[in-house]
């Protein structure tokens, strides 16, 4: 593993390879308490899931659901919104 090398997400939610901007929304989301989780739709299906998003302690689950792949993809999206939005604030 390099630094800044891109990881690939494998696991029963499917592959994805993140973009370098998408490790960076993710990083910057870590470092500043934006906790944006895989969280599964139901027990016993691991194949629908949901994101919770926790930001001080406020916690939202998003009321789509997502399957293996697209999961990936929709959090590092999140990840995103939340560091365009606020990046400069905090």
């Amino acid at each position: 593993m390099g630094s800044g090398s891109k990881k690939q997400k494998k696991s029963l939610m499917g592959t994805y390879t993140n973009t370098d901007r998408q490790g960076e929304a993710w990083r910057w989301c870590v470092k500043n308490n934006i906790k944006i989780v895989p969280q599964p739709a139901s027990r016993g299906n691991p194949e629908e899931w949901h994101i919770l998003i926790d930001i001080n302690n406020k916690k939202n689950l998003s009321p789509e659901t997502y399957k293996a792949g697209e999961i990936w993809q929709k959090l590092y999206e999140y990840c995103e919104y939340y560091y365009d939005k606020y990046r400069k604030r905090i």
